[in-house]
């Protein structure tokens, strides 16, 4: 198991039956909006997956 990673969501708003808000990944130091819940879901995704590693889609500075 990959060691855990920690994450703040700020949820700003809800439209269209969905979530717009912010992400923050607490060991990486990073931050970025998102614009609905499969959006955030992916960025957490690339984080869990590749772990510390910058990912194009991932969370960005």
């Amino acid at each position: 198991m990959k060691k855990k990673q920690t994450f703040i969501i700020e949820i700003n708003d809800t439209q269209n039956g969905s979530w717009q808000g912010k992400i923050e990944w607490v060991q990486g130091k990073k931050g970025q909006s998102f614009r609905s819940v499969m959006e955030l879901l992916r960025l957490v995704d690339s984080v869990v997956w590749e772990g510390q590693q910058d990912v194009h889609d991932g969370i960005n500075p």
